[in-house]
């Protein structure tokens, strides 16, 4: 039987995971000697190339010694939850990653708590220890603290613990010892992960945790298997969580090594393999010998907390930039998306737009900017939360959030939030000068904040969150004060024009840029809408002073990106989104119509 390491290396967003998988790839001598690889290898989309996050799961093989060690590298954001939850159970350790300056994180917690539950072991690991402001003694107290906190067994409390600088390519087991390379690191998986348990004699029992496709062999499932064994051409039976049973073969059977996929003959228990030749394969699903299935347990993937609404275009300017615009392109593209995607959920609402939810804004904005670069046009409405009713008492979901923030701004950072309905739990000064803050807040209060906390911390603060539970509603949130600048005219923005309107608020677009009734151009600098006019041009005279002939200096505007966008606005305002621009407009474009429900609303409210 072959000897296999499954691990997955799980972290707070920005800890090192990917650079971590990097080296161990380079330095397993993986790669060949001339083969030209980039930086953060694994992050293989453009987006999470650009951002340096990673968004899915992805899984890749190394051959150390006589071992092969299956390595699964998990985002670290906690809208991405549900792919580490999955990955966990198909491993049987992780490499738990923490940076020895900023330590335990929310996210820290969130991954840490789902692979105590499964019973794994955490080989720890302190990254980033050669940073000037690194505390890894103080990490390490923390993680066991934690570790108490989450009521982990005694086996998990002994936990190995390594120092490593993952950009710098090396691990070793003390800090007194020398910077040499990875070694330690991988005579910890070795040593410390177990073997898969199950046999290749028993009878196959397989699960699918993450789906891709191929246009040529339809989807594809990245299976682990439990017991017995796959073999290419052999016929099997696919269990769903519904518990429908559809007999098929495997077409093509595929295996990892760096970040190759090389076709197989067959597989054993303890493997991580890709299977195609089911047309139905969906996550969670078990391939199971035909004449004995059993099924393995379903998995749970926690629910979204976050839905958006996605409609057609029908503005002024709807089908000039985008190449897919109708309702048939959209909802083709969102049922696609949620094949791979179980953390999503997309709901056809008639009238030509559609419910998307997700675990948070950076999950529903990562979709759309994909379907933005693949010559898409929509419009988004503004993000709500998922609330649920139990036992005829309203629910909506709570984050655990923790900010990081200089001293003298922690006054006006717990005051915006003790406005959004946010509880503080605790404060602990720093080394580094800033101050920890942790609060428990509905989701709702944090629509919408992030922007205005970097203003508040002029650019210094950090804010993380992850999902608790669903709680009790807690009433009304305050949302945004400015009002909006509203255009009153169709046409081609004037530079003297917005030159004239800079002393009214914040503007949103460039001279030049194509404005129409009831698209919001910047934002005012008090409460309350303003309907502006854009495109009123200089009236010339054929009598000319001096000075009359000065250049127009403008402020630059503020360039609003699709997230940016998706937290300043509100009920009553919609995002446009196409290839080439992100525009704010009014949901009604028309005054008197916006004047008219702005008047329904407020009797309503009496």
């Amino acid at each position: 039987m072959q000897k296999i390491k499954n691990i997955a290396v799980i972290a707070h967003v920005d800890h090192g995971k990917t650079t971590l998988v990097d080296e161990l790839l380079q330095q397993s001598g993986t790669f060949a000697a001339h083969q030209q690889v980039d930086e953060r290898v694994m992050d293989s989309n453009d987006i999470e190339k650009e951002r340096g996050i990673t968004i899915l799961s992805k899984n890749t093989a190394i051959t150390y010694g006589d071992h092969k060690i299956n390595i699964i590298d998990t985002p670290g954001h906690a809208d991405f939850g549900g792919e580490v939850e999955r990955v966990l159970k198909m491993v049987d350790g992780v490499l738990m990653l923490v940076d020895a300056q900023e330590g335990v994180m929310p996210q820290t917690k969130f991954v840490l708590k789902k692979a105590i539950e499964l019973g794994l072991i955490p080989v720890v690991v302190i990254n980033k220890i050669d940073k000037d402001g690194a505390e890894p003694d103080r990490v390490l107290d923390e993680m066991f603290d934690l570790l108490v906190a989450l009521d982990a067994n005694d086996e998990q409390l002994e936990f190995p613990v390594l120092y490593a600088a993952a950009r710098d390519g090396y691990a070793k087991w003390n800090l007194e010892d020398e910077n040499k390379d990875m070694t330690p690191l991988f005579e910890a998986i070795l040593e410390k992960v177990p073997y898969p348990t199950g046999s290749a004699d028993n009878d196959t029992q397989a699960q699918v945790f993450t789906l891709d496709s191929d246009n040529f062999v339809g989807r594809i499932g990245i299976t682990r298997i439990f017991n017995g064994r796959v073999k290419k051409g052999d016929e099997y039976m696919l269990v769903k969580a519904s518990g429908e049973k559809i007999k098929s073969r495997v077409s093509k059977l595929i295996g990892f090594k760096g970040l190759e996929r090389i076709e197989i003959e067959e597989a054993e228990a303890g493997d991580i393999v890709a299977i195609a030749g089911f047309a139905d394969i969906d996550v969670g699903d078990s391939i199971c010998d035909p004449s004995n299935p059993v099924a393995l347990d379903p998995m749970h993937v926690e629910e979204p907390t976050l839905s958006v609404i996605m409609s057609v275009n029908d503005g002024p300017l709807a089908g000039t930039e985008g190449k897919h615009v109708t309702s048939n392109k959209i909802r083709e593209r969102l049922e696609k998306e949620m094949e791979t995607n179980i953390a999503m959920r997309m709901e056809p609402l008639g009238d030509a737009s559609f419910k998307v939810s997700g675990r948070g804004e950076l999950q529903i904005g990562i979709l759309a900017e994909n379907m933005r670069r693949e010559g898409f046009e929509f419009l988004l409405a503004r993000p709500e939360v998922v609330v649920k009713e139990e036992n005829g008492v309203k629910m909506e979901p709570f984050e655990h959030l923790v900010v990081d923030v200089p001293e003298e701004f922690q006054g006006v950072a717990i005051e915006k939030l003790g406005k959004r309905k946010a509880e503080m739990t605790s404060l602990t000064p720093m080394p580094d000068g800033t101050v920890r803050i942790e609060f428990e807040i509905p989701a709702r209060g944090l629509i919408g904040f992030r922007s205005e906390f970097l203003t508040d911390t002029k650019g210094e603060g950090i804010m993380n969150h992850s999902f608790i539970e669903y709680r009790p509603y807690s009433g009304v949130v305050i949302s945004r004060t400015p009002g909006a600048l509203i255009s009153m005219d169709d046409g081609e923005a004037v530079a003297f024009s917005l030159y004239n309107l800079q002393a009214r608020g914040i503007l949103f677009i460039h001279p030049q840029d194509k404005v129409y009734n009831g698209m919001v151009i910047g934002e005012s600098a008090r409460p309350g809408d303003l309907e502006v006019n854009p495109l009123k041009g200089k009236q010339l005279t054929n009598m000319r002073s001096s000075g009359s002939e000065d250049a127009i200096k403008l402020v630059p505007p503020r360039e609003m990106s699709l997230e940016h966008a998706m937290e300043w606005i509100e009920d009553d305002e919609l995002i446009e989104v196409t290839p080439e621009n992100i525009r704010i407009r009014k949901k009604y474009l028309d005054p008197t119509m916006r004047k008219r429900v702005q008047r329904d609303k407020k009797n309503a409210a009496k």
